[in-house]
């Protein structure tokens, strides 16, 4: 029986502040998630109590129907691999690389030892090199080895591609996307770099300000909105009949005029149409739906 990572009304609190409003999420396996929100939405945090690296104040975390929290069984099946840093407490993070792979080696029993040094060649990193003399982009690809190596059959990466470059980032999507064809297990991938993970995500986590705004199919989320323009009479009279609650975004150009609404593009179009409005209507891409959707709800606005 495949085992479900469930939280329950999850609150977190620092200090006076409460940083997660009873959150509710089913992790279901074998799919691709995307965790998506602004610096300090809730991601990390939220993902620390998932996997038992940080407490909760209130609230269940579950996995297979038994708590996370200091359940060896659980946890074997659960990889977080999260950035790490040059620095520790006391100094330099002198650690090397190897230490790293052999200290997830014992600590991930489904270890890949092969994976790992055919990753570590892949990326070409010096597995004498020390954590602290690396740059950002190797040490992403350090967690990217350990989350891809552990073979857990949740796995969960935290800005995995931060420092990467360009052809670096295109890898390593390829490199998840050969191994959840081969393995089917279940990733959360937390990024702020939407777009190019937008055609891997299978589901959207949406958070913003403590709070799961959305949970969804990728598709589904991105075809419910839609952004018109034209002139700036047609498109208000347009977002008029929409109605209120569905126009997210207003942006003006002169006598032109441009609306995000939440709706999608066919029943758009044949709105327009029906009030005879000549205006372009296109389709949204995750990111834009994305910044469209929390920029009213983070009180940005139009």
């Amino acid at each position: 029986m495949e085992k479900v990572l469930k939280a329950e009304n999850i609150v977190k609190v620092y200090g006076k502040k409460e940083v997660l409003h009873s959150v509710s999420l089913e992790i279901q396996p074998g799919v691709i998630y995307g965790l998506i929100g602004r610096n300090g939405a809730g991601k990390t945090t939220l993902l620390s109590i998932l996997t038992a690296q940080n407490t909760h104040d209130s609230g269940t975390v579950t996995y297979g129907g038994e708590p996370v929290w200091e359940n060896e069984r659980a946890l074997a099946d659960i990889c977080f691999s999260r950035e790490l840093s040059p620095m520790l407490m006391f100094g330099e993070n002198t650690y090397k690389v190897k230490d790293y792979l052999r200290a997830a080696s014992i600590y991930y029993p489904r270890w890949d030892k092969e994976y790992a040094k055919r990753l570590t060649e892949r990326f070409g990193l010096d597995m004498k090199k020390r954590i602290s003399k690396l740059s950002k982009g190797m040490m992403s690809m350090v967690t990217i080895i350990i989350a891809m190596a552990s073979r857990a059959p949740i796995t969960i990466l935290d800005e995995p591609v931060a420092g990467l470059d360009v052809v670096a980032r295109e890898d390593f999507y390829k490199i998840l996307m050969e191994d959840y064809t081969e393995t089917g297990r279940t990733f959360i991938i937390s990024t702020h770099i939407i777009e190019e993970a937008a055609n891997v995500l299978e589901q959207v986590i949406l958070v913003d300000n403590g709070n799961i705004l959305e949970v969804g199919p990728t598709e589904e989320f991105v075809h419910s909105f839609s952004f018109v323009s034209g002139h700036e009479s047609a498109v208000d009279a347009l977002c008029e009949e929409a109605g209120a609650s569905r126009l997210l975004h207003t942006e003006s150009f002169g006598r032109q005029k441009g609306a995000a609404l939440r709706l999608p593009t066919s029943e758009t179009k044949q709105m327009a149409e029906r009030l005879a409005l000549d205006v372009d209507v296109e389709p949204v891409s995750l990111q834009k739906a994305f910044v469209y959707l929390v920029g009213e709800q983070g009180g940005e606005g139009k």
